[in-house]
Protein backbone atom coordinates (compact mmCIF):
# COMPACT_ATOMS: atom_id res chain seq x y z
CA UNK A 1 0.00 0.00 0.00
CA UNK A 2 1.43 3.51 -1.02
CA UNK A 3 1.97 5.79 2.28
CA UNK A 4 1.26 9.27 1.82
CA UNK A 5 4.14 11.67 1.72
CA UNK A 6 4.56 14.88 3.80
CA UNK A 7 7.25 17.38 1.97
CA UNK A 8 8.98 19.08 4.70
CA UNK A 9 10.68 22.23 4.09
CA UNK A 10 14.16 23.33 4.67
CA UNK A 11 15.06 24.22 8.44
CA UNK A 12 15.11 26.00 10.47
CA UNK A 13 11.63 24.85 11.86
CA UNK A 14 10.02 27.32 14.27
CA UNK A 15 8.10 25.95 17.20
CA UNK A 16 6.24 28.94 18.54
CA UNK A 17 2.88 29.02 20.64
CA UNK A 18 2.61 32.85 18.85
CA UNK A 19 0.02 32.78 15.75
CA UNK A 20 -0.04 35.30 13.45
CA UNK A 21 -2.96 37.49 14.98
CA UNK A 22 -1.32 37.23 17.77
CA UNK A 23 2.04 38.57 17.21
CA UNK A 24 0.21 41.30 15.54
CA UNK A 25 -2.16 42.37 18.12
CA UNK A 26 0.67 42.10 20.70
CA UNK A 27 3.38 44.69 18.46
CA UNK A 28 0.73 46.79 18.74
CA UNK A 29 0.30 46.74 22.51
CA UNK A 30 3.76 47.39 22.45
CA UNK A 31 3.56 50.59 20.74
CA UNK A 32 1.13 52.10 22.63
CA UNK A 33 2.97 53.66 25.30
CA UNK A 34 5.33 55.66 22.99
CA UNK A 35 2.23 56.31 20.94
CA UNK A 36 0.31 57.58 23.53
CA UNK A 37 3.48 59.73 24.62
CA UNK A 38 3.16 61.59 21.44
CA UNK A 39 -0.23 62.47 21.53
CA UNK A 40 0.30 63.72 25.12
CA UNK A 41 3.38 66.11 23.91
CA UNK A 42 1.69 67.13 20.22
CA UNK A 43 -1.76 67.24 21.58
CA UNK A 44 -4.68 65.78 19.97
CA UNK A 45 -3.78 66.32 15.92
CA UNK A 46 -1.40 63.65 16.79
CA UNK A 47 -4.16 61.45 17.66
CA UNK A 48 -6.10 62.18 14.66
CA UNK A 49 -3.46 61.37 12.64
CA UNK A 50 -3.30 58.04 14.19
CA UNK A 51 -6.39 56.83 14.02
CA UNK A 52 -6.92 58.47 10.46
CA UNK A 53 -3.91 56.16 9.19
CA UNK A 54 -5.27 53.10 11.44
CA UNK A 55 -8.71 53.42 9.67
CA UNK A 56 -7.62 54.20 5.88
CA UNK A 57 -5.25 50.81 6.33
CA UNK A 58 -8.02 48.66 8.08
CA UNK A 59 -10.26 49.89 5.23
CA UNK A 60 -8.03 49.21 2.68
CA UNK A 61 -7.27 45.40 3.99
CA UNK A 62 -11.28 44.99 4.11
CA UNK A 63 -12.04 46.05 0.78
CA UNK A 64 -8.91 43.97 -0.93
CA UNK A 65 -9.83 41.21 1.46
CA UNK A 66 -13.75 41.09 -0.28
CA UNK A 67 -12.32 41.31 -3.47
CA UNK A 68 -10.33 38.28 -2.62
CA UNK A 69 -12.91 37.12 -1.10
CA UNK A 70 -11.17 36.64 2.08
CA UNK A 71 -11.60 38.11 5.27
CA UNK A 72 -8.46 38.80 7.27
CA UNK A 73 -9.13 42.20 9.04
CA UNK A 74 -9.08 40.94 12.35
CA UNK A 75 -5.33 38.96 12.15
CA UNK A 76 -4.09 42.69 13.18
CA UNK A 77 -1.80 42.89 10.61
CA UNK A 78 -3.62 46.18 8.79
CA UNK A 79 -4.13 47.55 12.22
CA UNK A 80 -0.64 47.37 12.95
CA UNK A 81 0.76 48.68 9.77
CA UNK A 82 -1.51 51.77 10.10
CA UNK A 83 -0.08 52.30 13.15
CA UNK A 84 2.94 52.33 12.31
CA UNK A 85 2.63 54.56 9.53
CA UNK A 86 0.70 56.99 11.93
CA UNK A 87 4.07 56.76 14.35
CA UNK A 88 6.41 57.47 11.32
CA UNK A 89 4.10 60.93 10.58
CA UNK A 90 5.08 64.03 11.80
CA UNK A 91 1.91 65.39 14.20
CA UNK A 92 1.12 67.95 11.66
CA UNK A 93 0.90 66.70 8.74
CA UNK A 94 -2.03 66.98 6.41
CA UNK A 95 -4.43 64.30 6.26
CA UNK A 96 -4.21 63.06 2.89
CA UNK A 97 -0.83 62.43 3.73
CA UNK A 98 -0.76 59.12 5.88
CA UNK A 99 -4.28 58.16 4.33
CA UNK A 100 -2.21 58.03 1.17
CA UNK A 101 0.88 55.96 3.14
CA UNK A 102 -1.56 53.57 4.13
CA UNK A 103 -3.08 52.69 1.12
CA UNK A 104 -0.01 52.36 -0.90
CA UNK A 105 1.11 49.92 2.53
CA UNK A 106 -1.76 47.72 2.39
CA UNK A 107 -2.70 47.99 -1.18
CA UNK A 108 0.47 47.84 -3.15
CA UNK A 109 3.46 46.75 -0.63
CA UNK A 110 1.31 44.06 0.60
CA UNK A 111 -1.46 43.01 -1.52
CA UNK A 112 0.37 43.31 -4.96
CA UNK A 113 2.67 40.79 -3.67
CA UNK A 114 -0.01 37.85 -2.23
CA UNK A 115 -0.90 39.58 1.09
CA UNK A 116 0.42 39.23 4.50
CA UNK A 117 3.61 37.12 3.98
CA UNK A 118 4.59 37.47 0.70
CA UNK A 119 5.34 41.13 0.59
CA UNK A 120 9.25 41.93 0.03
CA UNK A 121 9.52 45.18 1.96
CA UNK A 122 8.22 46.38 5.07
CA UNK A 123 4.14 47.62 4.50
CA UNK A 124 4.30 50.66 6.77
CA UNK A 125 8.33 51.38 5.58
CA UNK A 126 7.18 51.26 2.04
CA UNK A 127 4.08 54.03 2.95
CA UNK A 128 6.24 56.38 4.75
CA UNK A 129 9.20 56.41 2.36
CA UNK A 130 6.33 56.61 -0.66
CA UNK A 131 4.88 60.04 0.76
CA UNK A 132 7.93 60.92 2.15
CA UNK A 133 9.78 61.36 -1.05
CA UNK A 134 6.31 62.79 -2.76
CA UNK A 135 5.50 65.02 -0.39
CA UNK A 136 8.83 66.04 0.88
CA UNK A 137 7.98 69.67 2.31
CA UNK A 138 4.95 68.15 3.63
CA UNK A 139 6.46 65.49 5.56
CA UNK A 140 9.67 67.54 6.61
CA UNK A 141 7.72 70.12 9.21
CA UNK A 142 7.76 69.04 12.44
CA UNK A 143 6.47 70.54 15.75
CA UNK A 144 8.51 71.02 18.84
CA UNK A 145 6.61 69.52 22.16
CA UNK A 146 4.80 71.50 24.70
CA UNK A 147 7.81 70.32 27.23
CA UNK A 148 9.54 72.43 25.43
CA UNK A 149 9.39 76.52 25.37
CA UNK A 150 10.59 77.76 22.26
CA UNK A 151 9.83 81.08 20.25
CA UNK A 152 9.79 79.19 16.58
CA UNK A 153 7.95 75.92 17.57
CA UNK A 154 7.39 75.13 13.66
CA UNK A 155 9.99 74.15 11.11
CA UNK A 156 12.73 71.60 10.76
CA UNK A 157 12.50 70.89 14.33
CA UNK A 158 14.35 67.92 14.95
CA UNK A 159 17.55 67.59 16.36
CA UNK A 160 19.53 65.65 13.57
CA UNK A 161 17.98 67.74 10.82
CA UNK A 162 19.01 71.06 13.37
CA UNK A 163 22.80 69.30 13.51
CA UNK A 164 23.12 68.28 9.43
CA UNK A 165 22.10 71.80 8.09
CA UNK A 166 24.23 73.79 10.67
CA UNK A 167 27.69 71.59 9.67
CA UNK A 168 26.26 71.62 5.84
CA UNK A 169 26.34 74.92 6.17
CA UNK A 170 29.80 75.64 7.48
CA UNK A 171 28.57 77.76 10.65
CA UNK A 172 29.47 75.26 13.34
CA UNK A 173 33.13 73.00 13.17
CA UNK A 174 34.99 71.58 15.57
CA UNK A 175 31.64 70.68 18.36
CA UNK A 176 30.15 67.27 18.93
CA UNK A 177 26.27 66.85 18.08
CA UNK A 178 25.47 67.59 21.54
CA UNK A 179 27.17 71.20 21.59
CA UNK A 180 25.98 71.71 17.94
CA UNK A 181 22.79 71.88 19.27
CA UNK A 182 23.68 73.78 22.23
CA UNK A 183 25.67 76.77 20.11
CA UNK A 184 22.56 77.25 18.03
CA UNK A 185 20.33 77.57 21.11
CA UNK A 186 18.46 74.39 20.45
CA UNK A 187 15.39 74.13 23.45
CA UNK A 188 16.06 71.59 26.76
CA UNK A 189 13.81 70.89 29.22
CA UNK A 190 14.71 72.08 33.13
CA UNK A 191 14.32 68.22 34.03
CA UNK A 192 17.00 67.20 31.55
CA UNK A 193 19.60 70.27 32.71
CA UNK A 194 19.30 69.19 36.65
CA UNK A 195 19.52 65.46 35.43
CA UNK A 196 22.73 66.29 33.66
CA UNK A 197 23.90 68.37 36.27
CA UNK A 198 23.55 66.00 38.36
CA UNK A 199 25.88 63.47 36.88
CA UNK A 200 28.44 66.09 36.45
CA UNK A 201 28.63 67.03 39.82
CA UNK A 202 27.93 63.50 41.65
CA UNK A 203 28.52 61.04 39.46
CA UNK A 204 31.61 63.08 37.17
CA UNK A 205 30.18 61.95 33.55
CA UNK A 206 29.31 64.75 31.42
CA UNK A 207 25.62 63.86 30.25
CA UNK A 208 24.49 66.13 27.62
CA UNK A 209 20.57 67.99 28.46
CA UNK A 210 20.09 67.28 24.52
CA UNK A 211 20.70 63.30 25.36
CA UNK A 212 17.85 63.34 28.36
CA UNK A 213 15.60 64.89 26.28
CA UNK A 214 15.95 62.13 23.89
CA UNK A 215 15.73 59.36 25.95
CA UNK A 216 12.33 60.50 27.60
CA UNK A 217 10.81 62.08 24.99
CA UNK A 218 10.79 65.55 24.97
CA UNK A 219 12.42 66.42 21.13
CA UNK A 220 10.59 67.32 17.86
CA UNK A 221 10.30 64.51 15.13
CA UNK A 222 7.29 62.21 14.41
CA UNK A 223 4.71 61.22 16.07
CA UNK A 224 5.89 57.88 17.49
CA UNK A 225 9.27 58.16 17.44
CA UNK A 226 10.41 60.26 20.04
CA UNK A 227 10.37 58.83 23.20
CA UNK A 228 13.70 56.12 23.60
CA UNK A 229 12.38 55.03 26.86
CA UNK A 230 8.91 54.04 26.28
CA UNK A 231 9.63 52.33 22.73
CA UNK A 232 12.45 50.29 25.05
CA UNK A 233 9.74 49.27 27.42
CA UNK A 234 7.52 47.65 24.17
CA UNK A 235 10.96 46.25 22.83
CA UNK A 236 10.92 44.44 26.67
CA UNK A 237 7.80 43.02 26.22
CA UNK A 238 7.93 41.53 23.05
CA UNK A 239 11.22 39.87 24.52
CA UNK A 240 9.63 38.49 27.40
CA UNK A 241 6.98 37.34 25.17
CA UNK A 242 9.63 35.61 22.50
CA UNK A 243 8.18 37.14 19.42
CA UNK A 244 11.33 39.08 18.90
CA UNK A 245 15.07 38.20 19.24
CA UNK A 246 18.30 40.01 20.38
CA UNK A 247 20.22 39.16 16.76
CA UNK A 248 18.81 42.53 14.62
CA UNK A 249 17.98 45.04 17.16
CA UNK A 250 21.39 44.37 19.02
CA UNK A 251 23.31 44.70 15.35
CA UNK A 252 21.93 47.21 14.24
CA UNK A 253 22.16 49.20 17.20
CA UNK A 254 25.57 47.98 17.72
CA UNK A 255 26.89 48.64 14.27
CA UNK A 256 25.95 51.99 14.18
CA UNK A 257 27.02 53.05 17.54
CA UNK A 258 30.80 51.49 16.53
CA UNK A 259 30.17 53.27 13.12
CA UNK A 260 29.33 56.60 14.40
CA UNK A 261 31.76 56.66 17.39
CA UNK A 262 34.73 55.76 15.38
CA UNK A 263 34.07 58.15 12.18
CA UNK A 264 31.11 60.61 13.32
CA UNK A 265 33.49 62.89 14.27
CA UNK A 266 35.19 63.06 10.94
CA UNK A 267 31.99 65.61 9.63
CA UNK A 268 32.70 68.09 12.34
CA UNK A 269 35.79 68.32 12.33
CA UNK A 270 36.97 66.23 15.37
CA UNK A 271 38.37 63.08 13.74
CA UNK A 272 38.98 59.48 14.92
CA UNK A 273 36.62 58.55 17.71
CA UNK A 274 35.00 61.26 18.56
CA UNK A 275 31.33 60.92 17.55
CA UNK A 276 28.58 62.04 19.65
CA UNK A 277 27.12 58.23 19.14
CA UNK A 278 24.52 58.09 22.23
CA UNK A 279 22.39 61.13 20.83
CA UNK A 280 22.39 59.76 17.91
CA UNK A 281 21.09 56.57 18.88
CA UNK A 282 18.31 58.16 20.96
CA UNK A 283 17.03 60.53 18.01
CA UNK A 284 15.81 59.88 14.25
CA UNK A 285 14.19 56.73 14.55
CA UNK A 286 16.31 54.51 15.69
CA UNK A 287 14.67 52.80 18.57
CA UNK A 288 11.25 52.58 16.57
CA UNK A 289 13.32 50.67 13.34
CA UNK A 290 15.54 48.44 15.67
CA UNK A 291 12.51 46.77 17.42
CA UNK A 292 9.52 47.33 15.83
CA UNK A 293 10.40 47.79 11.71
CA UNK A 294 13.74 46.11 11.29
CA UNK A 295 12.64 42.89 13.46
CA UNK A 296 9.63 42.19 10.92
CA UNK A 297 9.52 38.29 10.46
CA UNK A 298 8.16 38.54 6.64
CA UNK A 299 11.37 40.47 5.25
CA UNK A 300 14.22 39.80 7.58
CA UNK A 301 16.01 36.16 7.53
CA UNK A 302 14.92 33.53 9.94
CA UNK A 303 17.92 32.03 10.55
CA UNK A 304 20.81 33.32 13.26
CA UNK A 305 23.23 34.26 11.43
CA UNK A 306 21.33 35.80 8.93
CA UNK A 307 19.63 38.34 11.42
CA UNK A 308 23.23 39.13 12.49
CA UNK A 309 24.12 40.01 9.35
CA UNK A 310 20.75 41.24 8.61
CA UNK A 311 21.12 43.53 11.59
CA UNK A 312 24.49 44.42 10.83
CA UNK A 313 23.57 45.81 7.25
CA UNK A 314 21.28 48.03 8.45
CA UNK A 315 23.40 49.77 11.22
CA UNK A 316 25.93 50.29 8.14
CA UNK A 317 23.38 51.66 5.87
CA UNK A 318 21.95 54.20 8.20
CA UNK A 319 25.65 54.95 9.45
CA UNK A 320 26.31 55.96 5.80
CA UNK A 321 23.22 57.56 4.49
CA UNK A 322 22.60 59.62 7.57
CA UNK A 323 26.37 61.40 7.89
CA UNK A 324 27.21 61.18 4.70
CA UNK A 325 24.04 61.61 2.60
CA UNK A 326 21.00 63.97 2.08
CA UNK A 327 18.83 62.30 4.67
CA UNK A 328 19.21 63.26 8.20
CA UNK A 329 17.57 60.14 9.65
CA UNK A 330 17.72 57.62 6.73
CA UNK A 331 16.63 54.51 8.68
CA UNK A 332 13.84 53.69 6.77
CA UNK A 333 15.74 54.09 3.82
CA UNK A 334 18.67 51.54 5.18
CA UNK A 335 16.00 48.79 6.60
CA UNK A 336 14.30 48.83 2.92
CA UNK A 337 17.72 48.05 1.60
CA UNK A 338 18.36 45.26 4.00
CA UNK A 339 14.74 44.12 2.86
CA UNK A 340 15.99 43.42 -0.61
CA UNK A 341 19.11 41.63 0.61
CA UNK A 342 17.18 39.25 3.20
CA UNK A 343 16.78 36.49 -0.05
CA UNK A 344 20.12 36.41 -0.70
CA UNK A 345 21.21 35.83 2.67
CA UNK A 346 19.04 33.58 3.42
CA UNK A 347 20.00 31.71 0.36
CA UNK A 348 23.55 31.46 1.22
CA UNK A 349 23.29 31.07 5.44
CA UNK A 350 20.75 28.75 5.25
CA UNK A 351 21.55 25.41 6.31
CA UNK A 352 21.87 22.32 4.61
CA UNK A 353 19.23 19.56 4.84
CA UNK A 354 19.46 16.96 6.56
CA UNK A 355 21.89 14.37 4.46
CA UNK A 356 22.65 16.94 2.08
CA UNK A 357 26.38 17.07 3.00
CA UNK A 358 26.73 13.68 3.54
CA UNK A 359 25.29 13.23 -0.59
CA UNK A 360 27.60 16.33 -1.73
CA UNK A 361 30.65 14.92 -0.12
CA UNK A 362 29.83 11.39 -1.99
CA UNK A 363 29.58 12.54 -5.16
CA UNK A 364 33.12 14.23 -4.90
CA UNK A 365 34.40 10.80 -4.07
CA UNK A 366 32.67 9.35 -7.35
CA UNK A 367 34.06 11.86 -9.09
CA UNK A 368 37.63 11.40 -7.71
CA UNK A 369 37.49 8.13 -8.85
Amino acid sequence: MDMPTITVSTSPHLHSRNNTSSIMWNVSAALIPAAAWGVFVFGWRALLVLAVSIIAAALTEYLLGKIAHGFTLLDGSAVLTGLLVGMNMPPDVRLFVPIIASFFAIAVVKWTFGGLGSNWMNPALGGRVFVFFSFTSLMNTYRLPRTLQAIDAVGSATPLTAIKLNIADGAVRGLTSSQVLAEIGYPTTDFAQNVSAWFQGTVGIGLSPYTVDAFMGNIGGCIGEVSAILLIVGAIYLFVKKIITWQIPVMFLGTFSLLAWVFGGVRNGLGLFQGDFVLQLLTGGMMLGAFFMATDMVTSPTTSKGMIIFGAGIGFFTFLLRYFGSLPEAVSLAIILMNIFSPTIERFILPKRFGEVVKEQKAKKEAKA
